[in-house]
C-alpha cells in the first residue's frame, strides 16, 4: 500500500494537542501543544497552506501559543469529524493527535477531549471516526494519515467511578475509495511516554525528527524509521512502549501491532528470532522501500555476490533475497551492514542493525 502522490495545497490537516482537561490538574500533560505546533510548522514548511491546517488546542497556561486555534472540547472535535473534514474536497488528510487515551472494553481507542471529567469522560472514538472518513460521507481525502501519541492502557485498570461513554458517528454507505494509515505511539495495554521537562511526547518527537527533511511521506517507510528509533530507546531503557501501524486500502489490509509479548523485550529482543530481527532492522531503513535506492545498495556489494543474487520487485522479498545472498559469505553480513550505513548513517538504525547482525552470527536459529 502506498499513498498516492498529492500536492501540498491539496492537503488538509486536523492537528490536536491537549494538555489540560476538565478532570483537573492530575490530568495535566505538558507537551502535546508544543508537538502540535511543531507538526504545524512542518506542514507549513512543506507548502501546506495555513488555511488548510485546523488547529485544536487546550494548552496549560504557561504554554499558550501565539497562533490562533480552535478549542479542543468534544463538541468542537466532533464537528471537525462530522462536518469540517467531510465537507472539504482535498486529496489528502492528516490527523495529528496528542493527549490522553485509553482502550475501551471493545478494544477500540478513545481519545479524551479537553472537557472530559472523571464522571463524564468525553472522548472521540477512533474506530467510529475512521469508519465515517472511509464511507461515502467523505467524498475527498482519498489518502488519510493519522499519527496518535496517546496511551492505549485498558480502561478497567484505571477504576473510574463511571463507565466510558461511547458515541458512534453517523456514517454513509461503505466505499472502497480511501487509503487509511494509523500510526500509534504505544501497543495494546501500554502507556505512551512523555518528557514533561522538555515538554514533548517521546513518540511525537521521534516522528517529527523523521519528518524533518521529508516531503509528504509514505506511511510504511516512516513507520519503519520511527520503529527503529523507538527500539534504540527501549534498548537504552528509556521506554517500554512499542509503536504500531494499521494500513487499510481497497484490496489491502495490514496491522503491525505494537506491544511487547509478556516477559519479552518486544521487537529486537529475545522473543523475536534472530533472522526476523535482522530483516526488521534492515526494513527500518527507508531506502529499503525504494527500488532505486535498493539498487544503489546492491551496487555497493561485492560483484561476485551481486551476479548471483535473485531480485524481486516487492521490498521485503527483495531484502530477504539480499540477506540470503550475503549470509553465505564469511563476512557477508558485515559487508551488508557497511553498505547500508554508508548510504544511511542514522545512528539509531545503525545501532539496531549492528546488534541484529551480532545476534544472528551468535545464534542464527531457524533461518528463512
Amino acid at each position: 500500500m502506498t499513498h498516492r502522490p498529492v500536492r501540498p495545497d491539496r492537503v488538509f490537516a486536523l492537528v490536536v494537542g491537549i494538555e489540560q482537561y476538565a478532570a483537573g490538574s492530575g490530568w495535566d500533560l505538558p507537551g502535546p501543544v508544543r508537538d502540535a505546533l511543531r507538526f504545524r510548522d512542518w506542514l507549513l514548511a512543506r507548502g501546506v497552506p495555513d488555511g488548510n491546517i485546523q488547529l485544536h488546542l487546550a494548552p496549560l497556561t504557561t504554554s499558550a501559543p501565539d497562533v490562533p486555534f480552535h478549542p479542543a472540547d468534544h463538541a468542537s472535535l466532533r464537528r471537525a469529524f462530522i462536518e469540517d473534514i467531510p465537507e472539504r474536497r482535498d486529496d489528502a488528510l492528516w490527523v495529528w493527535w496528542g493527549g490522553h487515551g485509553v482502550l475501551d472494553t471493545d478494544e477500540d481507542m478513545a481519545l479524551y477531549t479537553a472537557d472530559a471529567t472523571l464522571t463524564d469522560r468525553r472522548a472521540i472514538d477512533v474506530e467510529s471516526a475512521l469508519t465515517r472518513l472511509r464511507s461515502d460521507a467523505t467524498q475527498g481525502h482519498g489518502a488519510q494519515m493519522w499519527v496518535i501519541d496517546a496511551c492505549r492502557t485498558f480502561d478497567e485498570q484505571h477504576h473510574f467511578p463511571q463507565s466510558l461513554s461511547k458515541e458512534r458517528f453517523p456514517t454513509g454507505a461503505r466505499a472502497a475509495a480511501h487509503e487509511q494509515s494509523l500510526m500509534f505511539a504505544a501497543g495494546r495495554g501500554q502507556r505512551a511516554g512523555n518528557d514533561p521537562g522538555r515538554r514533548l511526547g517521546l513518540f511525537s518527537d521521534i516522528v517529527l525528527r523523521e519528518l524533518r527533511d521529508d516531503p509528504l511521506p509514505q506511511p510504511l517507510p516512516l513507520f519503519e524509521a520511527v520503529k527503529a528509533r523507538m527500539s534504540a530507546l527501549r534498548a537504552a531503557g528509556r521506554t517500554d512502549q512499542v509503536p504500531g501501524l494499521r494500513l487499510e486500502a481497497p484490496g489491502y489490509s495490514e496491522r503491525i501491532p505494537g506491544g511487547a509479548p509478556p516477559g519479552g523485550r518486544g521487537p529486537g529482543g529475545p522473543t523475536e528470532p534472530p533472522t526476523a530481527r535482522l530483516i526488521t532492522a534492515l526494513m527500518a531503513y527507508p531506502l529499503m522501500n525504494d527500488r532505486d535506492e535498493r539498487q544503489t545498495l546492491v551496487n555497493e556489494l561485492p560483484s561476485a555476490v551481486v551476479a548471483r543474487m535473485p531480485r524481486h520487485p516487492m521490498p521485503r522479498t527483495d531484502v530477504i533475497g539480499i540477506f540470503r545472498a550475503l549470509r553465505a559469505r564469511p563476512d557477508g553480513l558485515w559487508e551488508l551492514y557497511d553498505a547500508v550505513t554508508l548510504i544511511d548513517d542514522d545512528p539509531a538504525r545503525a545501532s539496531e542493525l549492528r546488534a541484529a547482525v551480532q545476534d544472528f552470527l551468535t545464534d542464527p536459529g531457524p533461518t528463512m
